[in-house]
């Protein structure tokens, strides 16, 4: 049984957790409100990007003339997948559902022959597809210094992506990250962008919508597949962002839930201890009296 000093040094440890898990939260919060602003007025472009990217695409993408980046390769031997984790850790269960989610289809396309080849942006991913996967490896993007998410963060790995399938080094890109739907909800998304895919508007959202594009549709859609990509990628960082820092904040509220249960259990064996060594003591002096 431990003594009282123990239990009162072990309450004031949970309390001193407590403190910083509670600060945490409400870290967590601040940033939640501005990363979950962003995400959401990103989504209204997205789409409508979206749209439009969809409708450029099933006119032209069937064409001699069609872009490489929509076209593709004309296989899928060779796989990138970008894998969208975080930087920091305490954030409950946020990275591992995406990393499992990369694990899944890594393991689906190893089982069919296919090569795969990985990008991890954030660090924990990176760590934790490492034991097992680091030989798949090609590069890593660093967000640590990244304090707000910009537009040209998601440029400069679109950039990248699209340097590497033009020298010919994949066939197929999908990138994984999780997409906010609330505080204690996020969902793991797995989406191709490479040969760029777009959701096809909903029927009759666009009836009656005419466009004519100049010089023509080919080269409307080949300056704005790049643009596209970009977009998606952004659309993805900032999802993650959100995700995150809800991931955060609710996992931070469990913990500080949880050290307030563990406070008050300790108190009451603290007391309970406390009260025995007190019985104890009458008892003894108790006994001492009437021995005299």
């Amino acid at each position: 049984m431990p003594s009282l000093k123990d239990l009162k040094t072990r309450i004031d440890s949970v309390k001193s957790t407590r403190k910083i898990t509670k600060a945490m939260q409400m870290v967590a919060a601040a940033k939640l409100r501005r990363a979950q602003d962003a995400a959401e007025s990103a989504r209204p472009y997205a789409e409508r990007m979206g749209v439009v990217m969809s409708g450029l695409a099933a006119s032209v993408g069937s064409s001699d003339s069609a872009p490489r980046l929509i076209a593709g390769t004309g296989s899928d031997q060779v796989q990138m997948l970008v894998v969208m984790t975080s930087e920091r850790g305490l954030c409950g269960g946020f990275n591992s559902t995406i990393v499992r989610a990369a694990r899944l289809k890594i393991q689906e396309l190893l089982a069919a022959g296919k090569t795969v080849k990985i990008i991890t942006v954030g660090k924990k991913g990176r760590e934790q597809l490492k034991r097992d996967y680091a030989s798949h490896f090609v590069d890593h993007v660093d967000m640590s210094e990244v304090k707000k998410v910009g537009y040209g963060d998601a440029s400069g790995i679109a950039r990248d992506l699209m340097d590497r399938y033009e020298a010919g080094e994949f066939d197929v890109c999908t990138i994984f990250y999780n997409r906010f739907i609330s505080v204690i909800s996020q969902e793991p998304t797995v989406r191709q962008i490479i040969p760029a895919t777009f959701e096809a508007p909903e029927e009759g959202a666009e009836a009656g919508a005419l466009y004519d594009y100049e010089p023509s549709e080919e080269d409307v859609l080949a300056d704005l597949l790049p643009r596209g990509i970009s977009t998606q990628i952004f659309t993805a960082l900032l999802e993650n962002a959100a995700s995150e820092e809800g991931a955060r904040m609710s996992a931070m509220d469990n913990a500080t839930r949880n050290a307030g249960e563990m406070i008050d259990k300790l108190t009451i064996e603290f007391n309970r201890s406390r009260q025995a060594v007190i019985t104890n003591e009458l008892i003894e002096i108790i006994s001492g009296a009437e021995a005299l």
